[in-house]
């Protein structure tokens, strides 16, 4: 049935799979993307988002990139909002609320829209691997399928349980079943695996809950995009919700404490630290009395309504008594329960920066079988397996994305390098280079990359020359053009800024922390005199412009230490043969096998004198 073999067999397909299958196959791969359920393609299985906080700069690094993730959300989105604009840039991080239906039905036309993609619906149970190297997959069909290279981007499906309250079974999310069999088959071959948690809160009819009660959150008046091509602008937005709960619904929820596995140890997993559940918000943080509450609906049209804020695995009946304690809750009418899900993991320690494991070739790992939560962090480590798969396959070298490049890079680097033992989520402080790593400049500092990998085409090229374009023009426009005090001064007053005396540079005026690009441009002669430059160009030089000093040295501290990571270890290196270097630090790099001096310096117990000592040992 298989005659043929494929350059990369894709397992999931979730976010990490979508992203993984269309990247290969768009470079050039014969893919075959090997799901158990056609229907639940790119499924949106927790919240129906995506963005927020470090995670909406991923989504932008993928679109730059020449991914798809940051198209499907502009698709299908119902709200907008760009968090922390009250911060600098480096923390501005856009957020949409998607239509879950139709995000999963874009993703599945896309993927089917690419000639190089074949399906099936089917369970991969086992791996073929023949002297080191990975050549296909076996499927609980009994049907072999060859490949070059295989992706595992399982999710939450590798021997899932679900536990509501005392009920446990198998399964990969709600209503489907786990996968089983590939787990014993990776420890066969040699490799480590652990357990790890995730949670989802109950869906709710929307029909049901009093809004009069909540206060509204609407989306951003201006709503901007994720994808830096032309997607569709969104013209109306769909409003969330916020409401708190209250003693309460606390004391409801701790008479289920003793018949929650949280508490009493059949979840062995971690969970979420970033993500707690309810039970585990009230154990923890006594002290309050209340938490809040998002009420985000799932889509233009369904009723259905997600309750974040209250992920929980207590028993329904708890679950149901507890929500009608919410305000605006009262007469609520639950669809589905919430649910924790434990499944398999593989510490991430055991792949190279490309994310090929280092025991076999050509088998990759991506998305939360590498111990990630979030469809933002799975779909970037899909993007560059995919990516890495296809190069691997054609005999060219991986692509690493640095530290300093990219959201992705810090993501990547700090999995294999550092490990994780809990879900791994993205957040703006894991990122030493934040100010250097902003959403809005994404394209700037991947386009041209993507184009080099081969994804990206003419149309995004020619998108990112217009932005650069009309940054310079914007900036030599504000470097240049001087304003007279009659016609700022009063701007600078109403802005509790220094007044001037006499003709200032625009830029200069704009430079104050007090003043923004809109008490500048709603001065008439400015405005008249820019309103041929994009309003991306024009906020592209006001970033420059405020923040040059903070950039220009975060640039000079990346290439300090960037000037480690160009020093390669070798594959074969002995780090034990080293006697000057401590016994821990010797473990910890036999253990970790770093590619780089600079990966080498980031691995927790090696000290700067180690390093140093393998700096002669590379003969610098």
């Amino acid at each position: 049935m298989f005659s043929k073999t494929y350059n990369v067999i894709v397992v999931g397909g979730g976010h990490s799979g979508c992203e993984a299958a269309a990247a290969a196959a768009n470079l050039g791969s014969s893919v075959l993307l090997v799901t158990m359920n056609m229907q639940t393609i790119a499924q949106m299985s927790c919240n129906p988002a995506m963005g927020g906080v470090a995670k909406g700069q991923i989504v932008r690094e993928i679109d730059a990139l020449g991914g798809y993730s940051g198209i499907i959300t502009d698709k299908t989105m119902i709200q907008f909002r760009m968090l922390n604009r009250s911060k600098g840039p480096a923390m501005w991080s856009p957020r949409a609320q998607s239509d879950r239906m139709r995000f999963a039905e874009e993703w599945r036309l896309a993927l089917e829209s690419i000639e190089n993609i074949d399906f099936w619906q089917d369970m991969v149970t086992d791996l073929i691997v023949e002297n080191g190297r990975v050549i296909g997959v076996k499927t609980g069909m009994e049907i072999l399928i060859k490949a070059d290279s295989v992706i595992l981007t399982n999710g939450t499906f590798l021997n899932g349980t679900i536990h509501i309250g005392e009920k446990q079974f198998g399964g990969g999310r709600t209503g489907e079943r786990a996968a089983t069999g590939l787990t014993a088959c990776l420890n066969a071959l040699g490799f480590e695996s652990g357990r790890m948690k995730t949670g989802t809160p109950p869906r709710v009819d929307g029909r049901s809950l009093d809004y009069s009660k909540m206060e509204e959150q609407a989306g951003d008046i201006n709503p901007s995009k994720f994808s830096f091509l032309d997607t569709p602008q969104l013209q109306t937005q769909r409003s969330c919700h916020i409401t708190y709960t209250n003693e309460k619904v606390h004391d409801i929820l701790r008479t289920g404490f003793e018949k929650s596995p949280m508490f009493n140890g059949r979840i062995q997993g971690l969970g979420p630290r970033y993500c707690p559940s309810i039970e585990d918000k009230i154990e923890r943080f006594s002290e309050r009395n209340r938490h809040q509450i998002f009420v985000e609906p799932e889509g233009w049209d369904t009723v259905e309504v997600y309750v974040n804020g209250f992920s929980t695995s207590l028993p329904e009946d708890v679950q149901h008594q507890a929500i009608r304690l919410i305000p605006g809750f009262e007469k609520s009418k639950i669809f589905r329960p919430g649910y924790a899900i434990e499944y398999d993991y593989f510490p991430p320690t055991q792949l190279k920066r490309s994310l090929e494991t280092k025991i076999v070739k050509g088998l990759y790992f991506a998305g939360q079988i590498n111990g990630t939560t979030g469809y933002e962090e799975a779909a970037c480590q899909g993007l560059m397996a995919g990516i890495n798969a296809h190069r691997q396959t054609n005999g060219e070298e991986p692509i690493i994305l640095g530290r300093s490049e990219a959201y992705i890079g810090v993501l990547i680097d700090d999995l294999v390098t550092k490990g994780t033992d809990e879900p791994y989520r993205m957040f703006t402080s894991r990122a030493e280079y934040r100010i250097l790593l902003r959403q809005d400049n994404a394209d700037l500092r991947l386009t041209q990359k993507g184009r080099e990998i081969g994804l990206v085409d003419d149309q995004r090229l020619s998108k990112l020359d217009e932005k650069i374009r009309n940054t310079k023009e914007a900036l030599t426009y504000f470097e240049k053009e001087s304003i007279n005090p009659e016609n700022i001064n009063k701007t600078l007053k109403n802005n509790n800024s220094s007044p001037i005396k006499q003709k200032n540079k625009v830029g200069k005026i704009l430079s104050r922390p007090q003043i923004k690009l809109e008490d500048i441009l709603n001065i008439k002669s400015i405005q008249e005199k820019t309103k041929k430059i994009s309003r991306e160009g024009l906020e592209q030089a006001e970033i420059q412009i405020k923040y040059q000093g903070y950039i220009n040295r975060e640039k000079e501290n990346a290439l300090k230490l960037n000037r480690l990571e160009k020093i390669k270890i070798p594959i074969d290196f002995d780090f034990k043969k080293i006697k000057a270097i401590s016994s821990e630090s010797k473990e910890k790099l036999d253990h970790i096998k770093p590619e780089t001096i600079g990966q080498a310096a980031r691995i927790s117990g090696v000290s700067p004198s180690d390093i140093n000592i393998l700096l002669v040992f590379m003969g610098r």
